[in-house]
């Protein structure tokens, strides 16, 4: 975790010192639950995101995640993703945009020590509230993960997930 943040801090850093344009600062936090008959699981998780905006459409940067996961009668596992992500916005209006992030990484979870990769494309809705700070909306995407733990054969997932989730954020561009 603190080598997380402290990532993000330097790339924040750097890249703020470097460039001239515009700097998008982001995120999401999510919650599930779910019962099966006496099986009860809950997720929190938080995804922090920030990128340097270099044309009036394109924007690159950092992405993570950080995710527990509690399963009645289990131990909590955690979930880390760290990666990179590409964003290409087109305005519709001064309030509305459409964007899809392309993002792609490394992960660990707690469970077994387990390590993989992971790669999201997710299209979205950006509505400007204010000053650049506004909200994001998405209706899912396609993800493909994998995880290979010590004790556990290696675990790949293809997800087309469009319709299925739900996911609201926020975001502030600044100037730089």
């Amino acid at each position: 975790m603190k080598k997380f943040l402290l990532g993000v801090a330097l790339l924040v850093a750097t890249v703020s010192s470097a460039q001239k344009g515009s700097m998008l600062v982001g995120g999401n936090v999510g919650f599930a639950s779910e019962k099966i008959g006496d099986s009860k699981s809950t997720n929190f998780e938080f995804s922090p995101k920030v990128g340097y905006q270099f044309t009036d459409n394109w924007t690159a940067g950092v992405e993570g995640s950080i995710a527990n996961v509690k399963v009645a009668g289990f131990d909590k596992s955690e979930t880390y993703k760290i990666g990179g992500f590409v964003r290409y916005a087109k305005p519709l209006s001064e309030i509305f945009a459409v964007y899809a992030d392309l993002g792609a990484g490394y992960q660990s979870a707690s469970v077994n020590d387990a390590k993989g990769m992971y790669a999201s494309l997710t299209p979205a809705l950006f509505i400007n509230m204010k000053r650049g700070f506004g909200l994001n909306f998405s209706i899912g995407g396609v993800n493909y993960d994998n995880l290979d733990g010590k004790n556990d054969p290696r675990q790949e997932r293809f997800g087309f997930n469009f319709g299925k989730t739900f996911n609201i954020g926020i975001s502030k561009n600044f100037g730089l």
